[in-house]
């Protein structure tokens, strides 16, 4: 899984595949049907998806990073768009248990396992490499080697 090129931007909907840094910030491209370059200032808050992590409770470690929520994810829906009810708590929770069910219902919230979803169908939709397993990568190489 590699997802140290997505980024999300505060105040900006969406991810970004981060593409190069500039002079003044970072080159991003949306991820959508039609991507869009432009500029990032170094002032704005970006915020890359292999540094995000979601609180958990009963384990050593608080959190867990947010690429094994979204192995975990793969593992249990596959490389598809999900079909959860974003507008249902009900149906998000049931989501959130499913995929980490040691997940902390009182400091993870609603609009996070949201973002969670539409992040997660983002990804599968528009940069599904970035979802692909490394040891694949590396096997494949191998292969290609031999």
């Amino acid at each position: 899984m590699n997802l140290k090129d997505i980024a999300s931007i505060a105040g900006k909907p969406g991810l970004y595949k981060v593409l190069k840094p500039s002079r003044t910030g970072v080159i991003v491209e949306t991820l959508e049907a039609k991507p869009k370059k432009t500029i990032v200032s170094a002032s704005q808050r970006i915020s890359i998806l292999k540094e995000i992590s979601m609180y958990v409770t009963g384990q050593a470690e608080e959190s867990v990073p947010l690429e094994e929520v979204f192995v975990a994810v793969k593992e249990k829906f596959g490389i598809n768009k999900l079909d959860v009810d974003t507008k249902s708590e009900e149906s998000l929770e049931d989501f959130i248990f499913a995929v980490l069910p040691s997940w902390d219902s009182d400091r993870i919230y609603t609009s996070d396992i949201k973002k969670l979803v539409t992040w997660y169908n983002k990804i599968t939709e528009f940069y599904p490499e970035a979802l692909e397993d490394k040891k694949e990568d590396e096997e494949a190489s191998e292969e290609a080697a031999e």
